[in-house]
């Protein structure tokens, strides 16, 4: 299943995608952690150090082999040039999947061991001084797009992705990816602003989404979460020791996380596997397919030179049946 944790800046959305990932894999969940915020501080958040965080390969940097992998034999895709961040899979494409290896993890993935077992760890990577006045960060993220609409996942297999602060999120289909949206909110307005962008964002394509109160420190930020946000409020986390040494450069053993903070992380996973057990794929392909032509009509097709429309499979969908290993 497929999961974001989206907020404000400062909400503290990259250490609750951190905690979550740490829980996951306490449950010996296989998972592949991608950190798509502009800002890149999950690699940090799971104990690299600057230099090994520094040293992550940048997604957006691998695009043209990305690109030829997921292309695969794909009649419909005359050329890598012709695809976009939206391309949709198709007979013929090349799927990727949680547990296996490929040349988009060799190339763009990095392992990282965690206090009870490893994941793969991707990187859209930074925003530099080069990219400013030339390019925006969504054309960052779009590797990471390319490589859900092309990513077959499991019940038991977890993508956590960090994404970018705000509602940017929004400027492409790529919210439309999630089984769950975790919105991590703080008990204050500016707290649950981005909560009103999202809510009105997602109710036109049904975008399952949750709120994760963080920071809270008594009954009253509870009850005001509770009054803003309804039932929408899903779990609230409490000041963290652990949490705490952690930023510190002092990580103590995830075992030693505080029993209401574990609780509330295992109610994010049950939430998620619920969300993940009623996904709808036709749905779920459609919806890549809207996009696509949407971004094909506003600025694909000139961009490319081609009619992007005419990529899409009209009787492919992604599905369960697609998890079946695929031959090259």
């Amino acid at each position: 299943m497929k999961i974001a944790f989206v907020g404000k800046g400062g909400s503290g959305k990259t250490t609750l995608s951190s905690l979550f990932i740490r829980h996951l894999v306490a449950n010996e969940a296989p998972v592949v952690a991608v950190d798509a915020d502009i800002n890149q501080h999950l690699g940090a958040a799971l104990g690299l150090s600057e230099a090994e965080a520094a040293e992550l390969p940048a997604m957006g940097a691998h695009l043209p082999l990305i690109k030829d992998y997921l292309r695969g034999s794909n009649p419909r895709i005359t050329s890598t040039e012709a695809m976009i961040k939206t391309t949709p899979p198709g007979e013929g494409s090349r799927l990727l999947r949680v547990v296996e290896d490929n040349p988009v993890y060799e190339a763009c993935a990095r392992t990282v061991r965690l206090d009870d077992g490893d994941i793969r760890l991707m990187a859209t990577g930074p925003f530099t001084d080069s990219d400013l006045g030339v390019s925006c960060y969504h054309s960052k993220v779009g590797a990471v797009e390319l490589c859900l609409n092309h990513l077959v996942d499991g019940a038991e297999e977890y993508v956590v992705v960090d994404m970018t602060a705000g509602s940017d999120s929004f400027a492409s289909g790529m919210f439309t990816r999630f089984d769950m949206t975790f919105l991590v909110a703080e008990p204050t307005l500016k707290g649950i602003s981005v909560y009103r962008q999202y809510k009105e964002y997602a109710r036109d394509f049904d975008v399952a989404m949750k709120v994760v109160g963080n920071k809270v420190q008594s009954p009253d930020d509870i009850e005001f979460l509770r009054d803003q946000v309804g039932d929408d409020l899903l779990v609230t986390l409490r000041h963290s020791d652990w949490v705490r040494a952690m930023e510190k450069g002092r990580p103590l053993r995830f075992e030693l996380l505080e029993a209401d903070n574990r609780m509330a992380l295992q109610t994010l996973q049950s939430t998620a596997e619920d969300s993940y057990a009623t996904r709808d794929w036709e749905r779920y392909t459609r919806q890549m397919v809207h996009f696509h032509l949407k971004n094909a009509e506003s600025w694909g097709n000139a961009r490319t030179g081609a009619d992007l429309a005419a990529q899409v499979d009209p009787d492919f969908v992604l599905g369960e049946h697609t998890l079946v290993p695929q031959p090259g």
